[in-house]
């Protein structure tokens, strides 16, 4: 049985201008041990994910449907008295900013002891033990001087350090990282990452890494999901992933990352915007701003596809590939009747007319005949 199992998540906010469905129908699950890389752009989707599962959505926020489940308990309605013997505790997260994930009226030891206390039946002393512990296995320096200074005594990398400290202090199975390395330069961003796989190798959790960075995800995770638009595109192991992307969104993302192979030459970005999450499109969400689109991603999105065992991705693309390779047909009895249309539709919008072309050259070879008599 998984550690943590997802399916069919959705998670909307409710405002003024309508539904925003800032999750919608995501599914995965994460074995002990492993790491999972979730990546997208801005609004995609990852942290309100993230936040589901911890269930610590804004005030307008709500799941809606689906559900969580830890260690074979169901998370969805489970009540907040359930919630906090699980939140901190066996499932712990760390947010983007430390410097206002931290009080700056508290010094470092305090706020340490006071996860401590919350969520195990240490006593202070033993708190304090503990706070100077893990400080000490994330590589601060004079652990005992540093629980008494204050956060805007450290600097970006240490409080960093001290929010890793916090949230491995009551030994989770699950460390969640929402993009922990953002705002920190190159080499400190090394540091944390080598420190964050040292620490979950020794300790056997599982981590589930949030970014905008393929770079990190490349360096540390296991498994990965691209999202986008609040839904999942692909889905498979990181090699996957990186040596064979299915989607066109993607593919994009590859293509925007700087390489040996791109030295001295422009770097190709996502043309346009994200989508409007309160005017969602039928089709495929990506298809205003994909190169490849065809009629069938405006009109119908894509169901999901496996391409073998380790990888799967939802993308007309892979119908299409599939199609034309005769790996799937029109009268493909394996193939339901919906996909079998929409093979089809997915094939005809990338032929050319056959009747115009017929026509158009019809035409030009008469106008040929009219020269050849005018000549004579």
């Amino acid at each position: 049985m998984a550690l943590l199992e997802v399916k069919n998540l959705r998670t909307s906010f409710f405002t003024d201008a309508g539904e925003v469905k800032a999750v919608n129908d995501v599914s995965f699950s994460l074995e002990r041990g492993k790491v999972l890389g979730i990546v997208g752009e801005s609004g995609s989707g990852k942290s309100v994910t993230a936040y589901s599962i911890m269930q610590i959505l804004a005030g307008a926020g709500k799941i809606v449907g689906g559900s969580i489940k830890f260690n074979g308990q169901e998370l969805v309605n489970a009540g907040e008295k359930v919630m906090k013997t699980i939140r901190g505790n066996r499932i712990s997260i760390i947010f983007q900013d430390p410097m206002t994930s931290l009080n700056p009226t508290y010094t470092i030891g305090k706020q340490l002891m006071e996860a401590i206390l919350l969520h195990t039946p240490r006593n202070k002393k033993e708190a304090y033990d503990r706070a100077v512990e893990m400080l000490r296995l994330v590589n601060v320096n004079e652990p005992e001087k540093r629980m008494k200074q204050y956060p805007f005594e450290f600097s970006g990398g240490m409080r960093q350090r001290v929010m890793i400290a916090m949230a491995l202090a009551c030994e989770p199975d699950i460390l969640i990282a929402d993009e922990p390395t953002t705002a920190l330069d190159v080499t400190i961003q090394a540091q944390i990452l080598e420190l964050m796989g040292s620490l979950q190798k020794e300790l056997g959790m599982a981590i589930i890494m949030i970014t905008h960075d393929l770079g990190v995800v490349a360096q540390i995770c296991d498994e990965v999901i691209v999202m986008y638009a609040g839904s999942i595109c692909e889905q498979g192991t990181a090699d996957e992933i990186f040596y064979n992307p299915c989607h066109e969104y993607t593919k994009g993302l590859m293509r925007s990352i700087p390489t040996t192979d791109t030295k001295g030459r422009r770097l190709q970005p996502i043309t346009g915007t994200p989508i409007d999450l309160l005017n969602m499109p039928k089709g495929c969400p990506f298809a205003p701003r994909c190169d490849n689109a065809m009629k069938i991603c405006i009109r119908e999105r894509a169901e999901r596809i496996l391409i073998n065992d380790d990888h799967a991705a939802s993308c007309w693309m892979n119908v299409k590939k599939a199609y034309e390779n005769g790996e799937v047909t029109i009268d493909n009895t394996d193939l339901p009747q919906k996909d079998k249309s929409s093979a089809a539709d997915a094939e005809k919008t990338d032929q050319p007319d056959q009747k115009k072309s017929k026509q158009t050259k019809t035409k030009s070879d008469s106008t040929k005949k009219g020269g050849g008599d005018n000549d004579r």
